[in-house]
Parts: structure tokens; sequence; C-alpha cells
């Protein structure tokens, strides 16, 4: 099961071409992932901002059959300056696994990586999140930017995504329908696999993803409850 994009974000724009405001406080969405129509598991959200700081947790677990391969949890902490994301620190806990971890030192612009017992450093690349900031870096743009090329860490590696900040969309959710701004990350020339987001544009969550495979395997995970404090 997947448990990549839905981090519950702060500060989508509020109107086309406007600058996002801060965003303050404890947000929650709760998200149903369903592949070819069929329930497989359930997306956990949560994101505090509290000051220049963030800390953003995200819990998977599946249902039926799916249920038999454990839960994951994904944490992320760091800071946000004038509406960059700079991460300190990753987690990736998997049942029946050894927990992958990130470090990230601004100062010494350097990455450390911890996978499976092994541990390294390398020079960070510009624009550099982990596997859960770079979802909130993401719902960021509308408002600041149309497109974003990130270098994404997990504790094995490092990949490399490019968004692209579209049109917006009425879009149907048991948690309401929202007008939302729709983010797609780019594919290779030839390759079938895609990915998009609508995050919601009067309050910047995201409410909707949908992933398809190479296959054709079509997934998504869609908003069943969202909260704030």
């Amino acid at each position: 099961m997947r448990s990549s994009w839905f981090l519950l974000t702060s500060l989508a724009a509020l109107a086309a071409g406007a600058a996002p405001a801060p965003l303050q406080g404890n947000f929650e969405i709760q998200f149903d992932v369903t592949c070819e129509g069929t329930e497989i598991g359930e997306v956990t959200e949560r994101l505090e901002i509290s000051g220049g700081s963030y800390q953003m947790t995200e819990t998977s677990k599946g249902k039926g059959i799916f249920a038999l391969l454990g839960s994951v949890k994904r944490s992320s902490r760091g800071s946000i300056k004038d509406g960059v994301l700079q991460p300190l620190e990753f987690a990736d806990e998997r049942t029946g696994r050894a927990t992958a971890r990130v470090w990230f030192d601004w100062k010494a612009q350097t990455i450390t990586m911890q996978s499976s017992g092994h541990k390294g450093s390398e020079e960070m690349p510009p624009n550099s999140q982990d596997r859960l900031s770079f979802l909130l870096a993401v719902t960021l743009m509308p408002g600041r930017a149309k497109y974003m090329k990130l270098s994404i860490f997990d504790g094995k590696g490092q990949s490399r995504h490019e968004y692209d900040v579209g049109p917006r969309e009425r879009v149907q959710t048991p948690a309401g329908e929202f007008d939302a701004v729709k983010i797609t990350r780019r594919t290779e020339p030839g390759k079938k696999d895609t990915a998009s987001l609508w995050v919601a544009a009067d309050f910047g969550l995201p409410v909707k993803l949908v992933h398809v495979e190479r296959d054709g395997k079509r997934c998504e995970h869609v908003a069943k409850r969202i909260s704030r404090q």
C-alpha cells in the first residue's frame, strides 16, 4: 500500500496568484485508500505548525488482507523560513523492518541517511526534502510558484521529482466538495505512470490523490475527515 503524498499542508492561495498567509495550529486529515475500486487501507496525516517550526506525522494501515502487511509511521520535523521548508529529521518506521532515518545539516549542507544498519553522509543538493516534508513543500506551491523540482530523501537514497501547478477543479469527497488546485508530477516521455494531487484552495489541505502505476493500476486517496484545532 502506498502512503506517499498526503500531507497536511499550510497555505494554499485564496485566489489564483495570491500569496499565501502564515498558518498556525494543528491539522488532521484522514484518507480512504482504494486501488481499482477496492478499499485497501487508511492513511492519517497530522500537521502541527507553531511559530517557524513544523511537525508532520503520517500513519498508514491496511484493511482486509492488506492488514497483514502491518503498519507504517512516518514523521518529519523542521522549520519554515520565508515559505521555504527546511527539514531537520525524518523517520520511517515499518512493521518488521529497521527504522530508516534522515538528518539534514543546513549549516554544513550535508545529509546523513541510515537504513538497515548502514549510515552515510553526502552533500546536500538544491531543494532537498524528505519523504514527508516534500508534500508540504508541494502544497505550498499555489500562489508562490508554478513549477518545482525537488530532491527527496527517505533514508535509503534519493529521488528527484518535478511538479506543476494546474487549474482549479471542483472535487467531491466524503469530507465535502471543494474548489481545489490541481498539482501534477511530471513524468518522463513515454511513461504511463502519473500522479496528481488536489489541494483545497480556501484552506490549503490536500483532499484527493490519484496515482496510476506503470501497469495501469489506478489508486486513489480520498479525504473522509478533516479537522483543525
